[in-house]
């Protein structure tokens, strides 16, 4: 019997990993991975916030409550060994009124759930002791949520595959997918790859890539974007460590918040608003395209029927910064526009099924010789290496036994 091909699209953090975890776990099989643009981790690999959610969101026993716990041991693990940044700043998730309160303690049953280590919920004194600058009536205090680099991550991810025998190719857009009877073949801008296996791991073109395979177009990806302010240096002291609002359960987004990064800044956001290309990073990134698959999927249509509302806000605080740090002052009240400056903004591939129910697990399906996820928001980045495993564990009937 031959070598097996597993083909992977998309060069994110999370494809990058799945090589990664194919030549620790089979050396026998030849791994390749398509990316499109010309480097790794390019849009939402480097366009987050860098935070590793430690998992106090989710339904306990889904994909991503399982995924995501796994995935922090695996990826605290990769940064030590690998010398890589990885700091347990820790994070606060401020009730702000009382009617934040009942909420915040069914995100600390959560997080006891889903055993999230060292969690509690904290008063409004011992909030001041933690965050000196933040207000609030209550918070749950998660010690051990970190920050990382995740393009530093998967960039060193990529060379130990590629040391191992995986094959990155970049500047490979895919436009074609057939799966034929004994193997499948990608192909685009002249160039044909056969595989024997295809995983598709494209992020915020999954759902187009999957079409082409033959798989269904529920859900479809509507890409929201994510902008973001930076506080300037000298207001950095503001925060000590994350400070997250209570999010709304109606939504999979956590709300504007306050986000220290490895490299020393602290930013402000992201709010959550339609963007007007798949890889729209400014109001003048229109492609038409785009915004037309958007707007004809009628579950776009019955999503904006019901929470219109909350898409003005969102847009308010996208075009004004004031209304956008009035967000952030119910957290931080000393904060005042002249303290942000505005930084980069990211595009959140959320899956948006025909009935208009925003997807919330991880969504991975199958279609003959290829796998596609659906659906792998926040926190893809910081589950990537367990959800490696999970794919292949569908590849490979021992994928998840052996670790790397």
């Amino acid at each position: 019997m031959g070598t097996r091909r597993v083909g992977i699209i998309g060069g994110g953090i999370v494809g990058v990993a799945l090589a990664h975890r194919l030549v620790h776990l089979r050396p026998d099989v030849a791994v390749t991975v398509l990316e499109k643009e010309a480097e790794l981790g390019l849009h939402q690999t480097g366009r987050n916030s860098g935070v590793v959610h430690a998992g106090l969101y989710y339904v306990p026993g889904s994909l991503k409550a399982r995924l995501c716990r796994r995935g922090v041991r695996l990826l605290r693990d990769f940064c030590v060994d690998n010398g890589l940044a990885y700091h347990e700043c820790g994070k606060v998730v401020v009730a702000l009124d009382d009617g934040d309160l009942a909420r915040l303690r069914a995100i600390h049953e959560r997080a006891v759930a889903n055993r999230v280590p060292g969690v509690r919920l904290v008063g409004g004194e011992e909030l001041r002791e933690l965050e000196p600058h933040v207000r609030g009536k209550a918070a749950l205090h998660s010690p051990h949520t970190a920050i990382v680099d995740f393009r530093a991550v998967t960039e060193r991810l990529a060379a130990d595959a590629a040391r191992l025998g995986a094959t990155i190719h970049t500047g490979c857009r895919v436009t074609s997918i057939h799966d034929g009877a004994d193997q499948v073949t990608a192909g685009g801008d002249g160039e044909r790859w056969r595989f024997d296996d295809l995983v598709i791991c494209g992020g915020l073109h999954t759902d187009r890539l999957a079409a082409l395979a033959g798989d269904g177009d529920d859900p479809r990806v509507v890409p929201f974007r994510g902008e973001y302010h930076e506080l300037r240096p000298d207001r950095r002291q503001l925060v000590r460590s994350l400070v997250y609002p209570v999010p709304d359960p109606r939504y999979p987004f956590l709300g504007v918040h306050l986000t220290r990064r490895v490299d020393g800044a602290v930013l402000v956001g992201p709010n959550a608003v339609l963007a007007l290309a798949r890889e729209g990073y400014r109001w003048t990134d229109v492609r038409l395209g785009d915004l037309r698959d958007t707007l004809v999927w009628p579950g776009f249509l019955r999503m904006a029927a019901r929470h219109w509302r909350t898409g003005a806000r969102e847009l308010v605080g996208s075009l004004s910064t004031r209304a956008f740090v009035a967000a952030a002052r119910r957290l931080v009240p000393e904060l005042r526009p002249a303290d942000l400056r505005r930084a980069g903004s990211g595009v959140r591939a959320q899956a948006v099924a025909r009935d208009g129910t925003l997807v919330d697990d991880f969504r991975v399906s199958r279609q003959g010789r290829v796998v596609a996820i659906r659906n792998a928001p926040s926190p893809a980045a910081t589950s990537s290496m367990a959800i490696a495993e999970h794919l292949a564990g569908l590849l490979f009937a021992d994928g998840e036994a052996r670790p790397p």
